[in-house]
């Protein structure tokens, strides 16, 4: 009897799941030019679904804290973001708020050093 409601409720937790995640596509960051940069610069970063629809806010962190950026430009391909002034020195990731219902915050694969 067990077997058969988890056979029953599995398959609709899944697509539940599913749905959820299909709501707003998932950005993905892949370059950041430049590598090397200063606080009131511009960083151009290139990817896929960076556009508003999936992005509200980009961070640089060193995973104990957060510097939010500004948005200068924005499109499916690419996103321009102004290094804020309060951003310490170091090897900082990218980070995401996405959109949608339920946003969430996505450290990304790519880096920049603030000099």
């Amino acid at each position: 009897m067990r077997r058969s409601c988890l056979r029953c409720i599995l398959p609709a937790m899944l697509a539940g799941a599913a749905l959820l995640i299909a709501e707003v596509p998932m950005p993905q960051m892949k370059t950041v030019e430049p590598d090397t940069a200063k606080t009131g610069d511009i960083l151009t970063v290139t990817g896929e679904n960076l556009d508003k629809n999936a992005v509200a806010e980009v961070y640089l962190t060193d995973e104990k804290n957060d510097f939010k950026a500004v948005i200068t430009e924005q499109s499916p391909g690419t996103l321009k973001v102004k290094v804020p002034a309060s951003t310490k020195p170091g090897r900082l990731a990218l980070m995401v708020l996405t959109t949608g219902k339920q946003p969430r915050l996505i450290v990304e694969p790519v880096k920049v050093t603030i000099e």
